[in-house]
């Protein structure tokens, strides 16, 4: 698994109190709900704009959807990710709250895609943590369906789950999979020697 992550979740389930509690750190600063508590308590954030932008407060690598943006674009340009993986994981995802977000029929269903979709790790973890090189699939059809497992898996982390966030997990679980992911989709060669 992806060694960042399973650090970071192994703290966050051994010692969830320190890891999710503030107060004791002596900084100036102000608690409020998260956007994705909003969201998983079945209203909307204020300001998506702000959302996208990372005029809102959290964690380091989970508030600017745009400054993650220009450097996935970037690593797209230079051939180091493949855009298999990222594109299916949100796609994926998108799709699933669109389903079972329980916002289908009523009139607020696209801004609470969109706010999904820029709220929590998602996109950092799309396009930075998914695509790493030793834990993820290397073949074209691994990769897609390693990227619609993480998205089917975030989208139960997030709706369903006690916690509004689930990014990590989701990543996790499916790198568990890789191996069975890359059996069945080894591509088959062709020629002298290949299968009768």
């Amino acid at each position: 698994m992806n060694p960042a992550l399973g650090a970071r979740c192994f703290l966050l389930l051994s010692f969830t109190g320190p890891m999710t509690s503030f107060a004791t750190i002596p900084l100036d600063t102000t608690t409020s709900a998260t956007p994705l508590s909003y969201l998983s308590d079945g209203g909307l954030y204020t300001d998506t704009m702000a959302m996208f932008t990372g005029r809102i407060s959290g964690t380091i690598g989970e508030t600017s959807v745009i400054a993650i943006l220009i450097g996935a674009i970037f690593l797209i340009a230079m051939g180091i990710i493949d855009l298999r993986i990222p594109g299916t994981y949100i796609l994926t995802f998108a799709i699933f709250v669109i389903l079972f977000g329980g916002h289908l029929t009523t009139g607020d269903m696209v801004p609470f895609v969109v706010q999904e979709l820029c709220g929590g790790g998602l996109m950092l973890g799309a396009f930075f943590m998914a695509t790493d090189y030793v834990t993820s699939p290397i073949t074209p059809k691994g990769k897609i369906i390693y990227g619609v497992i993480c998205g089917c898996l975030l989208g139960i982390f997030r709706l369903f789950g006690s916690s509004a966030e689930g990014c990590s997990y989701s990543i996790i679980f499916a790198n568990m999979l890789v191996p069975l992911i890359e059996r069945f989709t080894v591509p088959k060669p062709f020629g002298k020697g290949g299968e009768k």
